[in-house]
């Protein structure tokens, strides 16, 4: 969740939030990644990885998937996920984009595909674009993608009362989109097609979902700085207050997610 306030923090129970009820991408979304890039058969990076929600599905259609964090907590986690499942082509490294171009000294061959997924807005995406074009072999690309609205800022009765809750809490506004709004959008494919990048365009995959409370909650706390999220002993009486924000009477909170792949080639 990002705020005017301080910078955010994955660490601790944050990440594991986030590995637990972040949302996740559907089939439809690789398939589109594979329709794109039908020759990413190399070295694919997922810069600003997280705990691995994309990197671990793109490694069954990739000889190797490198997964680049800055936070330590989020890494082990994604690492501890893809030895659970068996995944042995994957790589984990610490390091933001700020560190990308450093890349190019261990990968002689180029990076065949770059995945950002619900990152880019915490990057310098104009320089990071730049230094992923020099990076990029023939026939790859960069796939920029957003994935879903926030669950606080969606058109709906129960995201608007959550929003209002939320902003109550912080006593500050909150991000309206985190990178995921149609400005933010045509920003990036314009910054996209400056560092060099061509055919870029946009590919939307939408379906609908339906969060329990659970999940709704999770989502939130996997979004709020560590140095903010209550404390144990205080999750209840927060979990208390919010649901009763929310509209009564509701067993279900309906979304329709739009997932937005902006794709370029280098």
């Amino acid at each position: 969740m990002t705020t005017t306030g301080p910078i955010q923090d994955f660490s601790g129970d944050v990440a594991a939030y986030y590995a637990a009820y972040r949302r996740g991408y559907p089939p439809a979304v690789l398939d589109a990644l594979r329709s794109a890039f039908p020759t990413a058969d190399g070295a694919v990076l997922d810069l600003g990885c997280g705990t691995g929600q994309l990197a671990l599905p793109l490694a069954g259609r990739a000889r190797t998937v490198i997964g680049m964090d800055p936070e330590p907590a989020m890494l082990g986690l994604a690492r501890a996920a893809a030895e659970r499942q068996g995944i042995r082509n994957a790589l984990w490294l610490l390091g933001s984009d700020a560190d990308v171009p450093a890349l190019a000294g261990v990968l002689p061959e180029g990076l065949a595909l770059t995945v950002i997924g619900n990152a880019v807005h915490w990057m310098r995406h104009e320089e990071l674009f730049r230094a992923l074009h020099a990076l990029t072999r023939p026939g790859g690309g960069v796939a920029v993608i957003a994935n879903g609205t926030p669950v606080w800022a969606q058109d709906s009765d129960w995201s608007r009362a959550l929003h209002r809750a939320l902003a109550e809490h912080f006593g500050r506004p909150l991000a309206a989109s985190c990178g995921t709004a149609a400005a933010d959008r045509d920003r990036y494919a314009a910054a996209l097609a400056a560092a060099g990048f061509t055919d870029v365009h946009e590919t939307v995959v939408d379906y609908p979902d339906e969060l329990t409370f659970e999940q709704l909650l999770g989502t939130v706390w996997s979004a709020i700085p560590a140095s903010e999220l209550p404390a144990p002993a205080d999750r209840p009486a927060f979990a208390d207050r919010l649901r009763a924000a929310l509209p009564p009477e509701r067993t279900g909170y309906p979304e329709h997610v739009r997932v937005s792949l902006l794709t370029g080639r280098g």
